[in-house]
């Protein structure tokens, strides 16, 4: 166990010291979006805390769309509402949502330096850190390795050999009786899921990130428009035409069934896959988003999940307890074994334990590490209707309904209306 795993459980153990034991108990309100098991985990992970504090928890789930998640988030805020004390907030809205969280720069100190730079980085806002990580994220291509073989299909470099490898193992899946299933599943939704689905695809194929990290907008290009034109050649053809109504867990569901080949999810789908429930444990691997052509970048968008403390909370103290011991190195070991999310701690990638159960874990590293950020940080307040744009015109563009060169036009011309000046 190294230094900065004990430093941060130090930590966390002199903050629950700090708090524990109150006079009269609090309820701590916590708001999250949850998928997989991660609703039916929770419980266990706030139960220490709860015996040692002598406080209770209280989850509210939120849906699995970050996008409706953000909409009744910025109603509670707005409205200043005393109802919620912890939101498990997206890592891409930091800027928009600062003003309403407490600063937790002191009371994590000694957490702070155990965890990743640049991911603390983007919870900090204006030097103030408005929310702790509890867990980062980096989507991954998963194949089925059984099918491969059994086709003589290389696992994909690029996104035309995905095409070509999807077909023909659908083909031979269907020949074989399996009228249900498909090539490659993934996140074709008109909601936030699908500006990270398209910006892999973007920026595989050299298109930039929408907005450059200097404020310009680059999304109008050839490339950007051929991989999304690329994209749109999969549907009904190698992915269900419903794919453009999926989100992570209609395609996890497609999945985990054993109807298809390849699907573009992120790591939770990895335990969830091996669960004793499912058609395709033991029979698939995972593997770095395809490119576009050789020479070029694979992408994949930085997720994660935070913890940030409401300013009008009337538990501030508790809450702040809470989400220490929840980003922490024991519940972030806990979340890494129950449900292959990557932790924000260094030191828990050379963890034994979580090597030897979660694979997975010690290979992401560098991917995360190297992923493409959403264009939240030069967009500021205005990145949610950035996004919205975006994902408009990518989906108007896989439906049929215009070119991706005119639709990015169109996209162009409405996000410099957007800019203005300055974002």
């Amino acid at each position: 166990m190294s230094f900065g795993y004990r430093a941060g459980a130090t930590a966390v153990a002199a903050m629950l010291a700090v708090f524990g034991a109150p006079v009269m108990a609090d309820e701590v309100t916590v708001v999250s979006g949850a998928v997989g098991a991660a609703v039916e985990n929770f419980t266990a992970y706030v139960k220490p805390w709860e015996e040692k504090t002598g406080n209770t928890v209280k989850l509210v789930p939120m849906p699995a769309s970050t996008s409706d998640q953000f909409a009744q988030y910025r109603l509670w805020l707005a409205a200043g509402t005393s109802d919620i004390d912890l939101y498990q907030t997206d890592v891409i809205w930091a800027p928009q949502l600062a003003d309403h969280f407490v600063d937790l720069t002191a009371a994590a100190k000694d957490l702070i330096p155990t965890e990743f730079p640049s991911i603390v980085q983007s919870q900090t806002v204006n030097g103030k850190l408005v929310a702790l990580p509890l867990f980062t994220d980096a989507p991954a291509l998963y194949f089925r390795k059984d099918l491969l073989d059994k086709y003589g299909v290389a696992v994909p470099k690029t996104w035309d050999e995905l095409t070509v490898a999807a077909q023909k193992v659908q083909d031979g899946e269907r020949a074989a009786g399996n009228k249900d299933f498909w090539g490659f599943v993934w996140q074709g939704n008109a909601y936030e899921g699908l500006t990270c689905d398209a910006l892999e695809w973007v920026k595989s194929f050299g298109g930039g990130q929408i907005v450059e990290p200097d404020g310009s907008i680059s999304i109008n290009n050839p490339k950007a428009a051929k991989a999304i034109e690329t994209a749109k050649g999969w549907v009904g053809t190698i992915s269900p035409a419903g794919v453009l109504s999926y989100q992570e867990e209609e395609a996890r569901g497609v999945w985990q069934a054993g109807n298809a080949a390849f699907m573009r999810n992120w790591p939770y789908a990895y335990t969830l896959g091996n669960g004793a429930d499912s058609k395709v444990k033991g029979l698939f691997d995972v593997t770095t988003l395809p490119v576009g052509a050789e020479g070029d970048t694979s992408a994949a968008t930085l997720g994660g999940w935070n913890l940030a403390v409401s300013k009008y909370s009337k538990h501030q103290d508790a809450a702040i307890s809470l989400a220490l011991w929840l980003a922490g190195p024991e519940v972030q070991k806990m979340r890494a074994l129950n449900e292959s999310n990557l932790p924000t701690i260094q030191a828990l990638y050379d963890d034994a334990d979580i090597a030897a159960k979660q694979p997975i874990i010690p290979q992401w590293k560098n991917v995360f590490l190297n992923a493409v950020p959403r264009p939240s940080a030069p967009t500021l307040g205005k990145y949610n209707e950035v996004s919205s744009k975006f994902w408009s015109a990518v989906h108007d563009t896989l439906s049929g309904n215009g070119s991706a060169a005119d639709n990015l036009a169109k996209l162009e011309a409405d996000l410099t209306d957007l800019k203005g000046d300055a974002w």
